[in-house]
């Protein structure tokens, strides 16, 4: 076991260190600051023009720009640096050229590089992360609202990746639009070739202009370059710094009808020799249709979710749930509209999911899109009866259930909005269940944004109240024990970061289709950063510090938690790599005891009372461009009465263009007065990618509460984009290395799934 300082010299050291690192970091920021010379900034939004294609023309998806037609638009040219110097002049030049014909806009670009052999392309799986890559990144805002947008990237190996973004801020990643590219490395840098079907994209016809920007990573030097919003208070992701793109006329969605119908044949089985296997082959159909060019609807029917990925799993040593995230397809399209401040009264895997099991979903409604200066989003979905599983051997009733959830933001300014949300769970009363009224929540919630404050500054000011009914018939808690309420401001810029958050949640606050961690509190929190860039440190580009505090109590105004949270001194590299250092107070008084651990042979239990915990941590990760890469995070802290050491270590290796070996390991070591124990949790993730649309991907998990050692693996075929061919497998083993053991692996559960669908557009 690693030594630890006993509580009192712990506490005594951070005691007297807080305050000296608090000056030590104001001090430190006040002298770089004054270093920082000031940008003269201009609102001229830069203008480009699609030129359409003769009739006849035609250009094959090859990414070598050969073709003549090319000759016809006029190129971009004018980039400036956003990284490492603002507004600095790139280090290669990039030209890009937009044409357009009836059924699909095309982007040519070449991006030229006076050193070949240093551009670097290990990505190829759909939508994998570009932080390793040279690439070439696009938004396109066609109704040029400041707001919202259509994000594509790729990188020199000719990776498709996309994703939304959402009023709000928000960026979904999940969503797949039916496009292709083609990409060519060249002796004198890299280029690619785009075709983007206008039935892929929302747009109002009769729009003169839309929004569109780019930005290209020169990786080995992490230079990032952009041809607007090239400010560090800007960026890419911020609509309201696109530039224009015009020229585009007499162009269609066309019908705006799209078929998606999949088959899937699946097999599970349990875990003995011997015991049932149940296979079944399920059709099903997602049907797509747009009322207007903004508004677009969807139906699923039988909807089936056997492509998704397994969750990651994590050791929780708190008293709260774990949130884990959304990864259904039907779910994550358009999700962005739902977002609602921190009060979570929507948290979709509500819907379909009970405890991490599955239940099957019969049909599912989806409307989304913009009218006017509003901005829409619906869900009506109907899941089915099932049995679900104990834990224990033995299992309970589910009865079926119809969830409704609505979303309306009227948009105010440039950038702002305010709105409402609703959500209804009407269950089906289920033999030996209790009986239940249908829960309604309701709720409104405003965001004022701007990105001129102060002429060039972010500032924004949040608010939101939600409400919802008592689900219990002749229910005794009160309107204000079912209401959530908050206010938060925050300056979030490159140098300074400053936000202040408000949130009030009552005793039965309990909203049926939200995520609940903690109720019965206010919370204040505040929180400063400050990030200036040392001219003086040539391998250093920034340096981050930060003071965080949480003050939380009870409805009485009793304290329940004080967090106080430092980093000194955080280094952020000119090569990428990172290195961090925190110190930290904690109070928690527990009104109630709760296991802490539990394998299932010994359980720990945190008595109520008061707690002082001091802590300090270490971490840092290296550049993911290389071929081997790492993060690593080490703390000790003291631990309800004792004491804990914790690691977490990442490692992935890159053999070759489209191949990823990655292995997490997480280790808890805990010392208490009720007993001591630790945990292992370890995970083993591989990619093989033989193409942009062949891919073979999966993990193995294992962690010793559980004692599960489980496997994923999957195989997807991108036949064409929007057809694929997926194959799945999975199984569970419960690992007991005991004496009398034949066999130190019991098979849990096991099983696979075929699932094929194709997508038919008019």
């Amino acid at each position: 076991m690693v030594g630890k300082p006993s509580q009192r010299s712990s506490r005594s050291i951070c005691s007297s260190i807080i305050p000296a690192l608090v000056a030590l970091t104001l001090g430190l920021s006040a002298h770089t600051v004054t270093a920082q010379d000031p940008i003269v900034t201009t609102e001229v939004r830069p203008t480009m023009q699609a030129a359409r294609m003769p009739q006849g023309a035609d250009i094959e998806l090859d990414g070598r720009l050969d073709e003549a037609v090319w000759a016809l638009a006029t190129p971009i040219t004018e980039f400036r640096q956003q990284e490492p110097v603002e507004g600095g002049v790139p280090s290669e030049p990039t030209e890009i050229r937009i044409l357009y014909d009836d059924d699909a806009l095309y982007i040519g670009a070449m991006l030229y590089d006076s050193n070949p052999d240093g551009i670097l392309a290990y990505q190829l799986q759909r939508d994998a992360g570009l932080g390793t890559d040279d690439r070439f990144m696009w938004i396109i805002s066609t109704f040029n609202d400041n707001r919202t947008g259509y994000f594509f990237e790729t990188n020199p190996a000719g990776l498709l990746g996309d994703g939304l973004i959402e009023g709000g801020g928000g960026f979904n990643k999940r969503w797949n639009g039916i496009w292709n590219i083609r990409t060519e490395i060249h002796d004198n840098g890299w280029s690619a070739e785009v075709r983007i079907p206008f039935s892929t994209l929302n747009f109002d016809p009769s729009a003169d202009s839309w929004g569109i920007n780019f930005q290209r990573t020169i990786r080995r030097f992490n230079e990032e370059i952009l041809w607007n919003g090239w400010r560090r208070t800007e960026g890419l992701f911020r609509p309201v710094h696109t530039g224009r793109l015009e020229g585009l006329e007499d162009i269609s969605q066309g019908r705006g009808i799209e078929l998606k119908p999949f088959i899937n044949a699946s097999t599970n089985s349990g875990p003995a020799a011997g015991s049932s296997r149940g296979s079944d082959t399920e059709v099903g159909i997602d049907i797509t249709y747009s009322f207007t060019p903004s508004l677009r609807g969807a139906l699923s029917l039988n909807t089936d979710f056997a492509e998704v990925e397994v969750d990651n799993r994590q050791v929780n040593l708190t008293r709260f749930p774990l949130r884990f995230p959304e990864q259904r397809e039907f779910f994550l399209e358009g999700s962005g509209v739902f977002s609602f401040n921190w009060a979570d009264p929507f948290f979709s895997r509500r819907i379909g999911l009970v405890n991490g099991q599955e239940v099957p979903i019969d049909f599912g409604a989806r409307l989304g899109g913009q009218v006017g200066d509003y901005e829409l989003g619906l869900y009506q979905v109907r899941t089915g009866d099932t049995t679900l599983d104990n834990g224990d051997g033995t299992v309970r009733p589910w009865g079926a259930e119809d969830f409704t959830v609505g979303r309306i933001k009227r948009r105010l300014f440039q950038q702002s909005h305010i709105g409402m949300i609703y959500t209804r769970r009407a269950s089906e009363s289920v033999t030996g269940g209790p009986m239940l009224d249908d829960r309604h929540t309701i709720g409104a919630d405003f965001d004022f944004y701007t990105s001129q404050f102060l002429g060039r500054y972010n500032a924004q000011i949040e608010g939101f109240m939600v409400y919802h009914n008592d689900p219990v018939p002749g229910g005794t808690s009160s309107s204000s024990d079912r209401r959530s309420q908050g206010l938060r401001w925050s300056f979030p810029n490159d140098l300074i970061r400053v936000h202040s958050s408000y949130r009030e949640f009552g005793e039965a606050w309990d909203p049926a289709v939200g995520f609940v961690e903690r109720r019965g509190f206010r919370r204040h929190q505040p929180t400063i950063t400050i990030a200036p860039r040392p001219q003086s440190w040539p391998l250093v580009r920034q340096t981050e510090h930060e003071v965080y505090f949480e003050y939380l109590t009870d409805l009485d105004d009793r304290l329940l938690t004080r967090n106080l949270n430092i980093t000194p001194l955080q280094l952020n590299f000119e090569s990428g790599d990172r290195l961090g250092f925190e110190v930290g107070q904690n109070f928690e008084r527990l009104d109630r005891a709760f296991a802490v651990y539990n394998n299932g042979d010994e359980t720990i239990i945190i008595q109520p009372g008061d707690y002082d915990s001091d802590k300090w941590s270490i971490s840092g990760n290296t550049a993911g461009r290389r071929m081997l890469s790492g993060s690593f995070e080490y703390e000790q802290s003291e631990f309800w009465g004792g004491d804990r050491t914790s690691l977490d270590l990442q490692g992935t290796v890159r053999s070759r263009r489209g191949m990823s070996l990655t292995a997490n390991y997480q280790h808890n070591e805990v010392t208490l007065p009720q007993g001591d124990f630790d945990t292992n949790l370890v995970r083993l993730s591989w990619a093989w990618n033989l193409n942009p649309l062949v891919s073979f991907t999966g993990n193995v998990q294992y962690d010793d509460i559980s004692d599960v050692v489980g496997l994923y693996a999957r195989l997807r075929w991108i036949i064409q984009p929007g057809n694929d061919v997926f194959v799945v497998w999975s199984n569970n083993w419960l690992y007991d290395d005991g004496p009398l053991r034949d066999s130190r692996f019991t098979r849990l559960t096991s099983g696979g799934a075929v699932k094929v669908n194709y997508t038919f557009r008019f």
